[in-house]
């Protein structure tokens, strides 16, 4: 028996969801609806779960009566932004979805650098609306990421090392609690709850408006890769550990390793990519930067030039189409000795495939002089964070393709150092999730955030997530084993 039946007698699920129904400035789909199937789906496709509804927000003040709804019945909630959470964290079987993908509304102030957001907004549309005005958003790389998944769990892309994270740009939030309670969030007005929103993932809440900060960023950006065959990738990861010391903020480079779809043109080899985009209008003076590199690592092949950001921040989006399946891991490290290359290049070295890639973000800057304890997010002294990351579509590699993304991880843990990213961290199917969050956040952290959890969502009602579980309420504090 659901919880409305123990509070109302004769009252049903269905006369719930009925009621909710005729309140909704949105539309809310059961299984059997038209749209319903569509409405269903995540970007991850290895993701195939049955809500028992889904409700399309028409606007913000959707959220309120989906929360009442969830509370009432004690269906289970997924909150769902752009859908590109890699864990399936939009969607949940049996339960409600709250899906607020059809609000986008971007709407930039340029005379005082502030952006507001909506909680559907994905990563093009924030890019789209900031590149008008020769401003940018630190975000992150596929611009079909959701702004609200993405900031929440930290925000990382081609702007970290010159502006930070994404939650390190974020001037406020405004956010509905499991109680109801519209509350906003800043450094100023309710700074706990501002404190978890930066890195904390959707435990507290659901946000209903980003405001960020933005920066100046006329386009064209000079942007490129450095291209390199399987025989130079030690003396090409080399190099850019020399090269990355003492680099400049405006210099943000990722390095990738994958066989790239055959729409580049790169045939069917696996490269290692350098890949950069230098934050400063002086153009020779990033050149400068990237003739250095080239001069210690000649590339066997080279695409370097001024793009418009928007192009640059949406060239990888055809690598991970909605459907494909994935399976996501991550590392943090700093030493990228003769030990730490000759290990990635010899898991890298097993990529002959399409389907799986290896991104190493070069991190410091911008990023590592925010204080550790500023924000939740876990590690900020990190020179490198590592993603491995699948983007196939048969269901046959399932198995193989998770299994190498664990064995790179596993490789990689001799030189790991605290905590992991939880926007690359994929499903972890039979192990304890908020045991997942604890790992991620360290035991300090971690504790800050039961704390909090405790405070705005002590029923867990935000649980499809990298959990972070209250405290038991017979004991008050700490978190529940």
């Amino acid at each position: 028996m659901n919880t409305t039946d123990q509070q109302h007698p004769g009252t049903t699920v269905d006369h719930v969801l009925h009621e909710l129904r005729e309140r909704l400035a949105g539309t809310l789909l059961e299984p059997g609806d038209s749209g319903y199937d569509e409405a269903r789906r995540v970007w991850n496709g290895m993701i195939d779960r049955h809500p028992r509804a889904v409700v399309r927000a028409g606007s913000v003040a959707d959220i309120a009566p989906v929360l009442e709804t969830a509370r009432r019945t004690g269906l289970p909630l997924a909150v769902r932004g752009g859908g590109h959470n890699i864990a399936g964290h939009g969607t949940v079987e049996g339960g409600l979805v709250l899906d607020l993908g059809g609000l986008r509304d971007v709407v930039v102030d340029p005379a005082n650098q502030l952006v507001s957001v909506a909680p559907g907004a994905l990563l093009a549309d924030l890019d789209r609306a900031t590149a008008r005005h020769e401003l940018a958003v630190p975000v992150g790389v596929i611009s079909m990421t959701g702004v609200a998944g993405l900031t929440l769990g930290g925000g990382v892309g081609w702007l970290t090392r010159s502006n930070g994270l994404t939650i390190d740009n974020l001037d406020s939030a405004d956010v509905v609690t499991a109680a109801g309670e519209h509350l906003h969030a800043s450094e100023e007005e309710n700074e706990d709850l501002f404190w978890g929103l930066r890195g904390g993932g959707g435990n507290f809440g659901v946000v209903s408006s980003f405001t960020f900060r933005a920066r100046r960023l006329p386009s064209p950006v000079l942007t490129g890769n450095l291209f390199y065959r399987r025989p130079h990738w030690k003396q090409a990861l080399t190099a850019f550990d020399r090269w990355t010391r003492g680099l400049p903020d405006e210099m943000n480079p990722i390095v990738t390793v994958m066989v790239l779809p055959p729409d580049f043109g790169m045939g069917d080899e696996p490269w290692l990519m350098v890949g950069f985009a230098w934050a400063s209008q002086d153009h020779s003076a990033g050149m400068d930067l990237v003739d250095r590199l080239r001069a210690e690592a000649p590339p066997d092949a080279e695409e370097i030039g001024a793009t418009p950001w928007t192009a640059w921040q949406s060239a990888m989006d055809t690598v991970f189409p909605k459907g494909a399946r994935g399976y996501w891991k991550n590392v943090s490290f700093s030493r990228l000795d003769e030990e730490v290359v000759d290990a990635l290049v010899d898991v890298a070295a097993e990529i002959t495939w399409p389907g799986t890639g290896i991104d190493i973000h070069h991190l410091e800057g911008a990023f590592g002089r925010v204080p550790e304890e500023a924000t939740a997010f876990p590690n900020r002294s990190s020179r490198f964070w590592l993603n491995v990351y699948g983007f196939w579509q048969d269901p046959a590699e399932d198995e193989r393709l998770t299994a190498f993304a664990r064995t790179v991880h596993a490789r990689m843990q001799p030189f790991a150092e605290h905590g992991e990213y939880v926007n690359f961290l994929g499903a972890e199917h039979g192990l304890d999730p908020a045991e997942t969050a604890r790992r991620s956040y360290g035991r300090a952290k971690h504790q800050r955030l039961v704390d909090l959890k405790s405070r705005y969502d002590p029923e867990n009602l935000f649980r499809l997530n990298h959990n972070v579980l209250p405290a038991p309420p017979e004991t008050g504090s700490g978190p529940v084993s």
